[in-house]
């Protein structure tokens, strides 16, 4: 009767406290270096080593710029935090890939693609969209700072036990509609809270039938409906997925880990405590319109007519109206990459519609790897060339504009079509004004110049 969050959670159980949290041990920890220097200097102030250094990965990702990566950072702050980084891995005998090593990019991309994050596994990182490694059936969410020392010092951490959830979705996806969709759908529907105290697990035909790309970008906006993580059951696909890659096992490692990982599902009779589920039919590609990730619309509805003061306040930084429709809305930026759609699969998508036709005048376009592995697969597919000829350049690998961290800010006022997670006032620069969306949309966006139904320019195969 057990959750397939209850399999892995409690076979990770140390000891618990009575009516209280419960000692967890960690299987991986990722660093990167906004919020690990405070966590290293608390080790040094106790006179503490990491307890377990080789399940711990260090990556500098937020403050690296997208471009120039072979010269000193520009910004004295993002400079410091980079290679703050760099030093304290090497003082306290961690693995570090920095910038230019073949081996970086955006943590929660190379993480699952260097198969460091493993089915069964806990995973923890001081971001709050670790939720990412759910996606490969393991029990994966952001910590504190302070978290992040204890981690580091005993390989373990308190926690209270999370609700579980299930969420199904059954059905067939539509044309055009991506992972993307359905998350931004979920979020609309469950409010930026609804899954709040709550572990989730996806399930039904639609995320049977995801790519894994595509499950770790639902996995990676479950933290946007407030729950503490998501997960999916391994299968066939995260097998494949996975094998032959670099941290994997390998040989009979490798056939006593599938048989293992054979085990991860929720029993037939398991109960959850709470129980959704939702139809594919009704998903169709979508965009935010507000200031948080669940302030969202179908591509053609409209923007609901009222809401209380601070769907008011979120529509005047918007600068759009209530029943307002934003099709043909102009764009001046738009935003391809972050550890939500900065993967291989998300540059085919973009690369699908904009083949044979021309980047808009006026538009700005950061095309973002997740990782230099994610670069090298652009160009061995040739997609380097397709969107070269269509007016765009791939700029180097890093969170870039998700985050208003590095160069990649988005000027005042100005409107960007985002692939990333968050749009909060201010999120990609000070003024910025976000729309969230699909690699599909994002790209309609930038061949058209205005916000544009996707459907209307994917090719039909015959």
């Amino acid at each position: 009767m057990n959750t397939l969050f209850d399999k892995i959670w409690d076979r990770h159980v140390v000891q618990a406290i009575d009516d209280g949290p419960q000692q967890l041990y960690v299987d991986r920890l990722y660093c990167h270096e906004v919020t690990s220097p405070q966590a290293f200097d608390g080790l040094r102030a106790r006179g503490l080593r990491c307890f377990r250094p080789q399940k711990i990965v260090c990556m500098p990702d937020h403050n690296t710029p997208t471009h120039d990566q072979d010269r000193p950072i520009a910004d004295p702050v993002s400079r410091r935090q980079v290679e703050t980084l760099a030093r304290n891995a090497e003082e306290f005998g961690l693995k570090h890939w920095g910038m230019m090593s073949p081996d970086n990019g955006i943590i929660h991309v190379v993480g699952p693609e260097k198969g460091l994050s493993l089915p069964g596994m806990t995973i923890v990182c001081g971001d709050s969209h670790t939720s990412t490694h759910g996606a490969m059936g393991a029990v994966a969410f952001g910590i504190g700072t302070s978290e992040v020392e204890m981690v580091m010092a005993s390989q373990c951490i308190l926690q209270q036990k999370p609700r579980s959830m299930r969420i199904t979705i059954d059905g067939e996806l539509g044309r055009g509609v991506t992972p993307k969709d359905v998350a931004l759908y979920l979020m609309a529907k469950l409010t930026t809270g609804g899954a709040t105290g709550y572990f989730v697990e996806y399930a039904g035909s639609v995320v049977r039938n995801m790519s894994m790309e595509g499950r770790l970008t639902l996995c990676n906006l479950s933290i946007e409906m407030g729950a503490r993580g998501g997960l999916v059951a391994p299968d066939k696909t995260t097998f494949s997925y996975l094998r032959g890659r670099d941290y994997a096992p390998q040989g009979a490692d490798w056939d006593r880990a599938v048989s293992y990982w054979r085990t991860l599902r929720s029993d037939a009779d398991a109960v959850f405590d709470k129980e959704l589920t939702f139809n594919a039919e009704d998903i169709e590609p979508r965009i935010t319109y507000g200031t948080n990730p669940g302030m969202g619309i179908g591509i053609t509805e409209r923007i609901p007519r009222q809401g209380d003061a601070s769907f008011m306040k979120a529509l005047g930084y918007m600068g759009f109206e209530p029943g307002e429709c934003l099709l043909g809305r102009q764009v001046d930026y738009v935003f391809l990459g972050a550890c939500t759609n900065g993967r291989i699969e998300d540059f085919r998508a973009f690369a699908s519609i904009v083949r044979g036709r021309r980047k808009a005048e006026g538009v700005v376009a950061w095309l973002v790897p997740g990782s230099w592995a994610v670069d090298r697969q652009i160009r061995q597919e040739g997609l380097d060339v397709v969107l070269r000829e269509a007016g765009f350049a791939i700029r180097q690998p890093g969170c870039s504009a998700c985050l208003a961290m590095n160069d990649d800010k988005v000027p005042e006022g100005k409107l960007c079509v985002s692939t990333s997670n968050r749009n909060f006032e201010g999120r990609q620069g000070p003024g910025a004004r976000t729309v969230l969306a699909s690699p599909l949309v994002a790209a309609a966006a930038a061949v058209t110049g205005v916000i544009t139904d996707p459907r209307e320019l994917l090719v039909i195969c015959k």
